[in-house]
């Protein structure tokens, strides 16, 4: 994979494949079906990492690495922020430390392009990032996934992280994150849920994080209300938009000094 329509990123690189749910934010992860029509389609990678479930495809715990897509960013000569794994977690338990180390090699090889890596183990990535670099390389924005107050002590484990960028992904937003602290952390986008089992958001819970991002200076981002709008009402993700406050936020997080 490559070009994204993702908003914040510019394309995908995803040297592990497979999964398995982890919290609530995965029930309707949508790498798990993408991994299965993959599969249809004949892509060896993607063979045998879900299984059927209530009528739908889950992961099943496989979990592969793709050596033969390291150098797949080597051959982008123009510059990209680039989403890595958006099929999978880099640091999940089944990914051997050895192997990150590799893409970590490849990204301090390509300072050119921006790597933006979403963990739900931020306390494996604390662990494995202090052991493979001296000092953070300042192309890799690594980050968090925070669907609700349930999970919120991931944004703990993620100040621990050595990064020149760190971020959280509140998506997909399913509850409040209620009183948190982002200080040290230098983005946050958020997201409400989307696909034909999206839960719905509340402005209430968007709030909270905006408000939080405003106390620390942390970057906002909102990505989009999803299947369920601003009205809780369900339609289109496209028709129910990205403004939130009467506006768009793009914005973005402020490269740290090293």
């Amino acid at each position: 994979m490559a070009e994204t329509e993702i908003e914040w990123t510019d394309a995908t690189w995803n040297p592990v494949a497979g999964c398995n749910i982890m919290s609530a934010g995965c029930t309707n992860c949508y790498a798990m079906q993408m991994a299965y029509r993959l599969e249809a389609m004949g892509v060896d990678k993607y063979s045998g990492l879900t299984r059927k479930s209530g009528g739908r495809r889950i992961w099943n715990g496989v979990i592969r690495e793709d050596r033969a897509s390291l150098e797949i960013p080597v051959r982008w000569k123009r510059p990209r922020k680039i989403f890595v794994n958006s099929m999978s977690d880099l640091f999940h338990p089944s990914v051997s430390s050895s192997f990150i180390e590799d893409v970590w090699s490849v990204m301090a090889r390509t300072p050119h392009h921006h790597y933006q890596i979403l963990t739900k183990r931020p306390d494996r990535m604390a662990e494995i990032v202090s052991s493979i670099q001296t000092k953070p390389l300042r192309n890799v924005w690594l980050g968090t996934s925070v669907e609700s107050e349930e999970v919120s002590a991931r944004i703990d484990e993620l100040r621990r992280v050595s990064a020149s960028i760190r971020f959280i992904s509140f998506e997909p937003l399913i509850a409040s994150v209620g009183k948190i602290d982002l200080s040290d952390i230098h983005w946050a986008i958020v997201g409400g849920e989307s696909g034909p089992r999206a839960r719905p958001i509340k402005e209430a819970w968007i709030d909270e994080i905006h408000d939080a991002c405003r106390v620390s200076e942390t970057a906002f981002f909102f990505k989009q209300w999803g299947t369920w709008g601003k009205d809780n009402k369900r339609r289109s993700k496209k028709l129910n938009g990205r403004q939130y406050r009467g506006r768009t936020w793009d914005e973005m997080p402020v490269q740290a000094n090293f």
